[in-house]
């Protein structure tokens, strides 16, 4: 999507990569036995890590760091969305990566499913994550002390929804 952070799809940590024209054929399957869509996973590639030219379409092994994923796995609401972000690679961290990895991948989900509300769960310990939600627009709707988790939400309004699809129409893709 974006080859500042982006490149290729998977759906599971340990699959091999798929070319992100793949991903976008396949993002309305729905697993027919519980109606869900599958979900999207992005792999986070850190530019300054890519070694010699960036060249699209290449999976760029050096240069992942970490991932984001939207699941839509709520019955009562096809049209809610979960968001995670993982950036595993420490050096990448700071730089702003999980924040525009999160921004497009919302920005795909309205533009792709019409998602109106996102949601994340994150551990309550980790402040990074919690801060990072919460300049993003999202608030607490609930904590689980069994789980040590706490739950955000952002509703998509207008004005958010445009917002991303500016965004959208300002990142360079590639098929």
């Amino acid at each position: 999507m974006c080859p500042s952070t982006m490149s290729g799809c998977k759906t599971r940590p340990s699959s091999k990569p798929l070319r992100l024209n793949h991903s976008l054929s396949t993002k309305n399957t729905r697993c027919s036995f519980l109606g869900f869509r599958i979900p999207s996973t992005f792999i986070v590639l850190d530019k300054k890590l890519v070694v010699g030219e960036f060249i699209h379409g290449e999976p760029h092994t050096e240069a992942m760091v970490g991932d984001v994923n939207i699941f839509m796995n709520d019955l009562d609401d096809p049209q809610m969305a979960e968001v995670e972000i993982m950036i595993a690679e420490q050096k990448s961290r700071g730089k702003g990566l999980a924040k525009e990895s999160i921004l497009l991948m919302m920005a795909f989900a309205i533009e792709s499913f019409g998602i109106h509300l996102f949601r994340a769960k994150i551990g309550e310990s980790n402040e990074a994550s919690l801060n990072l939600f919460q300049k993003l627009g999202f608030k607490e709707t609930s904590r689980s002390e069994i789980f040590k988790e706490v739950t955000v939400e952002l509703p998509i309004t207008e004005s958010k929804s445009e917002e991303l699809h500016q965004l959208i129409r300002n990142t360079v893709t590639h098929s």
